[in-house]
């Protein structure tokens, strides 16, 4: 059996163009975990960032592992063979460092079987000297990694362009040097910024289960832990470095033309975390993607708003040039533009995606949407003129102070979209089919709206429900919902402390039944997801360190109550989140985009 898997990794390697293989002599191995399947990881640029960033070091051999497919998980589980990494099909357990790349808090349950799968203890109390060392990163560790907490012996907080080299300079030499791998976390602790070691913390819960206190447990180690940014994101442009046509992409190269976002939409994590926004400079953009088009003609350009890149119609116009093809990660209706529909039309792009998040004006006041009406009739009339594009538009249900008004104008405003696009492609005949994703808002931490709940399933069900009814009267729509329970978990993973650990560990022993762990648990979940927080009490990510200010983040939340907008980021020219203030400087905190 593990011959055929042997042979399924080496034909899926045969297909892939980049692929670093390196001899293991005298290095630090690395495994690169992503705790989903191939296509979806090899689908994350942050994936492949990280894995070229590894193996840029000579000390280093770095190799990719993902969570098997369903023939995959057959042939591993019929075989009993621990769990093989894709470049030199070695077992999990016999690397020096397993590194998980995360992403979304619902890859969390594919973590222990993973762990499980490579024969490697789930928890890290019970791992020994002979164990590789269980690491974390990603965009969720650094939102809050407590309810993994138990599983990994530790986690690298922030981009990897900052917190790896440091990193992976000392852990090679422990690894030379220490006999303990306790002696190796807890130096890696003292002596390494972005570094948190969730074993060498104490937590103390006060009656209510609110948190009480989080403290050191030995001298040395840091009560707030630094959370890294890159501030040289200049230097160079992020692309994808392994080509496959096996992802959501299909052999296009991904370039990241920035990163973070200004708008400050209060529920996005993104737009806080990723603070100060950054844009890279257009002339080295523009070279770069000279470069590219010399070999391969299909690129993918992402940004939190791919339409705010000063100089992007330059871009897309060298892309459609050159006889190209450019996807686009997302736009906003403020700034769509004439001519970026001329080129998406050019080489062949179909689907404009808008996200208007809510219905009415007075709701996305309350998230910080900077987008009115008028702005979004602009947009879809532009859309309309210029051909056959389908238009997908987002938006969320259950946001802080939604009310059964807020909902129904979602209607209103999907019926005025579709009357302006019949109405500007009349002359042509044909409309593009309007598709709609209606999400429900699930809170996140380091933002205004983290001291929110989530609504209630039952509420969201039948919201969803009226929705359905509503838009299905509707020629040329079609809708589409998440699922309020796995919205649940995610607000659950999202928002928890270690101890929903035990509900984590739960389910993975009774095969992924969450209703079931639910019920068996004494931990009560609905504490962490329909429970409203104190803005004085302390939370569980609050020892981590953005360099944004508390208090910034409750003005916010108090304007959100008053049904308010505030400025866009004025990046560098403003201290009124924390970032970009001298005293975040020394703190860590980059200045400059």
């Amino acid at each position: 059996m593990s011959n055929k898997i042997i042979s399924l990794y080496r034909a899926r390697l045969a297909g892939e163009k980049g692929t670093v293989r390196k001899d293991w002599g005298g290095k630090i191995s690395v495994a690169l975990v992503y705790p989903n399947h191939y296509h979806i990881g090899m689908s994350n640029l942050g994936f492949q960032i990280v894995y070229d960033l590894f193996n840029r070091k000579e000390k280093v051999v770095a190799e990719r592992v993902f969570f098997p497919e369903d023939q995959e998980m057959s042939l591993y589980l019929e075989s009993e063979k621990p769990l093989l990494s894709l470049e030199s099909q070695t077992p999990l357990e016999k690397f020096d460092l397993v590194a998980f790349s995360l992403s979304f808090e619902n890859d969390y349950p594919n973590i222990l079987k993973i762990l499980q799968l490579g024969k490697i203890p789930l928890r890290s109390e019970e791992r020994g000297h002979l164990h590789p060392i269980i690491m974390g990163g990603g965009v969720t560790t650094f939102l809050n990694p407590e309810p993994l907490a138990d599983f990994f012996d530790l986690f690298l907080l922030g981009e990897a362009e900052t917190s790896l080299d440091p990193f992976i300079t000392l852990f090679a030499e422990l690894s030379r040097t220490s006999e303990s791998r306790q002696e190796i976390l807890r130096t890696l602790a003292q002596n390494t910024d972005y570094v948190y070691v969730p074993s060498l913390y104490h937590v103390e819960y006060c009656s209510d289960g609110t948190i009480q206190a989080m403290e050191p447990r030995d001298t040395g180690i840091p009560q707030k832990v630094k959370v890294a940014h890159d501030d040289h994101i200049n230097d160079s442009v992020a692309v994808s470095t392994i080509l496959t046509p096996e992802t959501e992409f299909s052999d296009r190269i991904l370039v990241e033309l920035g990163r973070g976002c200004g708008h400050s939409c209060r529920f996005c994590a993104a737009g806080y975390v990723y603070r100060p926004p950054r844009i890279r400079d257009e002339s080295r953009l523009l070279s770069c993607l000279n470069t590219l088009m010399e070999k391969h003609k299909r690129l993918g350009l992402l940004s939190a708003c791919v339409s705010d890149i000063p100089g992007i119609e330059r871009m897309t116009g060298l892309i459609a040039d050159k006889g190209g093809h450019f996807s686009i990660s997302s736009l906003r209706a403020d700034t769509l533009t004439e001519k970026m529909l001329e080129d998406l039309k050019r080489v062949g792009q179909r689907s404009v995606a808008i996200a208007p998040e809510a219905g009415s004006e007075r709701l996305r006041r309350v998230v910080n949407k900077h987008l009115t009406r008028n702005q979004i009739s602009n947009a879809i009339r532009l859309i309309g003129q210029k051909g056959k594009f389908s238009v997908r538009l987002y938006f969320l249900i259950g946001l802080p102070t939604e009310s059964r008004e807020d909902v129904t104008e979602i209607v209103k405003l999907v019926k005025h979209i579709k009357h302006h696009l019949i109405k500007e492609s009349k002359s042509r005949g044909e409309i593009g089919q309007i598709k709609l994703s209606l999400n429900c808002f699930i809170p996140k931490p380091f933002t205004p709206f983290q001291w929110f709940p989530m609504e209630d399933i039952s509420t969201l069900k039948e919201k969803q429900k009226w929705l359905k009814k509503a838009l299905g009267k509707e020629g040329g729509i079609r809708v589409s919902f998440d699922v309020p329970k796995w919205a649940y978990l995610q607000t659950l993973l999202s928002m928890g402390d270690r101890r929903v650990g035990s509900l984590l560990l739960l389910s993975h022993q009774l095969n992924g039944n969450w209703t079931r762990a639910y019920r068996s648990s004494e931990l009560n979940s609905d504490f962490f997801v329909y429970r409203p927080k104190a803005l004085d009490e302390i939370l569980p990510w609050d020892f981590m360190d953005h360099g944004i200010f508390k208090e910034h983040l409750i003005k916010e939340y108090r304007l959100a109550l008053k049904e308010q907008e505030s400025e866009v980021c004025q990046v560098g020219t403003c201290d009124r989140c924390g970032v970009c203030s001298p005293q975040s400087a020394m703190n860590g905190a980059p200045l400059t985009p």
